[in-house]
């Protein structure tokens, strides 16, 4: 679409996809982990970064879905290196479960893309009795982060090479409850709407990367953290929703971004060299962007980071 083709400062634009904004870019002394890599842009997200020679860990909730992408993309990549394990971000118990797994194999971390994510569910409170979407979208996330962080600072001393850790946010996080993120009612079914819930957990994606990038610059580590938009992708999140679901299929191919465009902000903040040194900033169509201000209300992450803290124990 022509309102898709237009050049933001980084050179790259909507249209862009993830391979041509990793073209030419060699990760093969890399290895990340990516969740949510059984579908949509979390599969793409895997896919490219195999392609750039990355060692790719996939966190997925069915491993058997998690497998057949596996082989996928071996198939469209022979010399992939990449690796499924099992993880649910709804459960803390799996989370832990998956960081001791993954830190037991001795293998290095660089890279850290919290993609996964689920979107407007009818209310629910996971295994931890937290809402569905907040402990899924956010609280696995956070927990999976400060478990797997000190392999990441043990990689980048001895690899000499900077750690990136990405969350998958959305220009939904402009759209919350009004008081942004409701701290006092978090689980409560009255007053719950999902796609709300939703936008909330997408702001505590972007205030924990603000966040987490804040306490990495006071270590002085070689690690940033940033949050992106990916776009609006027609892909399953929209599951929940079998009208919305049915609209997207028919028309979302011409007004939508398809997963090579919807992975390329994800790749490129992860991969670009471009993005070396930034740390706490906000991405769409793979240049820097505006968050709400919400988003950049240091006094609010620093309350969510406490307050997610006091829920992982």
């Amino acid at each position: 679409m022509w309102f898709l083709s237009k050049k933001g400062p980084s050179g790259f634009s909507p249209n862009s996809t993830a391979e041509e904004v990793t073209q030419g870019i060699d990760g093969s002394a890399l290895t990340a982990i990516v969740t949510g890599a059984s579908s949509g842009i979390g599969a793409e997200t895997a896919r490219v970064l195999a392609l750039r020679g990355v060692h790719v860990i996939m966190g997925v909730r069915n491993i058997s879905a998690g497998e057949q992408v596996k082989e996928t993309i071996i198939k469209d990549v022979p010399q992939a290196k990449i690796d499924a394990l099992e993880l649910d971000l709804s459960s803390l118990a799996s989370v832990r479960n998956f960081a001791s797994n993954y830190n037991s194999l001795g293998l290095p971390l660089n890279l850290l893309i919290n993609n996964a994510g689920i979107m407007a569910t009818p209310f629910t409170l996971s295994k931890d009795k937290i809402e569905l979407q907040f402990a899924t979208n956010h609280v696995g996330h956070f927990l999976l982060t400060n478990l797997l962080l000190d392999t990441m600072k043990k990689t980048g001393r001895e690899s000499r090479k900077e750690g990136r850790i990405v969350n998958v946010s959305s220009r939904r996080h402009k759209f919350s409850y009004n008081e942004g993120i409701r701290f006092d009612k978090i689980n409560d079914q009255s007053g719950y709407n999902g796609l709300s819930a939703y936008g909330q957990s997408k702001l505590v994606n972007v205030l924990h990367a603000n966040e987490l990038a804040r306490h990495l610059k006071a270590e002085g580590v070689e690690i940033t953290a940033n949050s992106l938009h990916p776009g609006a992708i027609a892909t399953n999140l929209f599951r929940q929703h079998s009208i919305i679901s049915g609209i997207v299929d028919v028309i979302g191919k011409h007004v939508m971004k398809n997963v090579e465009q919807g992975s390329a902000t994800t790749c490129y903040v992860a991969l670009h060299p471009d993005v070396k040194g930034v740390s706490g900033k906000y991405y769409a169509d793979c240049n820097i962007a505006e968050a709400s201000p919400q988003a950049n209300d240091a006094g609010l992450a620093k309350r969510l980071w406490d307050f997610t803290m006091s829920l992982v124990h």
